[in-house]
């Protein structure tokens, strides 16, 4: 009986320790920002920052994910707006499956993905959110992208054959890189009437930010 009694004192003191150590190490969350009436917390900065992490192997500074994530909160509400629909499973597995592949080996994805401290579910939720958005901005802008043949020919000249000699090998064909080129064009198109459309955006936002002075 007393042995038994003794073993529960010391389970009980053992819970209660395990207890203490996690509410000392616990993460309490906290918001970082403010656009409109929602708020953007420390989470998604760090969610967003792991991510970062895991596919460039380094994270933008705190202000600079900040300002990504009001960028995307302004792309979702307008894209929710116009009840754009997500993406499909099917179109989810693949850019997944895109990332993946972007590493040397499915060896080096998982060992990074864990150092990020992500795990299969979180990678997959920040991809669907990052494709939706991505299609949305595709859809909006593509239709009024103008690519001339003469900005077709200049990337051609400045871009395609010096890369093409820097690696000792023979330039493609213009014919042969046109629809890579105009691809790579629209794309920028695309990218640089988003940029206008954010910031014209954000000025008729209400936004507040509230980082710590020493934020890296």
């Amino acid at each position: 009986m007393r042995r038994g009694f003794i073993l529960a004192i010391c389970s009980l003191f053992l819970v209660l320790a395990t207890a203490s150590r996690m509410a000392g190490q616990e993460v309490v969350d906290r918001i970082v920002a403010r656009v409109e009436n929602d708020i953007i917390l420390l989470s998604d900065v760090r969610e967003l920052e792991e991510y970062q992490e895991l596919v460039n192997g380094k994270s933008e500074s705190e202000s600079a994910i900040v300002d990504r994530l009001i960028d995307q909160w302004i792309v979702r509400s307008e894209a929710q707006l116009s009840r754009f629909p997500e993406p499909k499973s099917e179109e989810i597995d693949r850019e997944v499956a895109r990332v993946v592949k972007s590493f040397a080996s499915p060896e080096e994805y998982e060992a990074r993905k864990k150092q990020s401290g992500l795990n299969d579910a979180e990678v997959r939720k920040i991809v669907t959110a990052r494709l939706y958005l991505d299609n949305y901005l595709d859809s909006r802008f593509r239709p009024s992208a103008q690519i001339d043949e003469k900005a077709v020919v200049d990337f051609y000249q400045n871009a395609v054959v010096p890369r093409a000699k820097a690696r000792g090998q023979e330039p493609p064909t213009l014919d042969a890189s046109r629809d890579i080129i105009q691809d790579a064009l629209v794309q920028s198109d695309i990218d640089e009437q988003a940029a206008r459309w954010l910031k014209e955006s954000r000025d008729r936002l209400h936004v507040q930010k509230f980082l710590d002075e020493g934020a890296k």
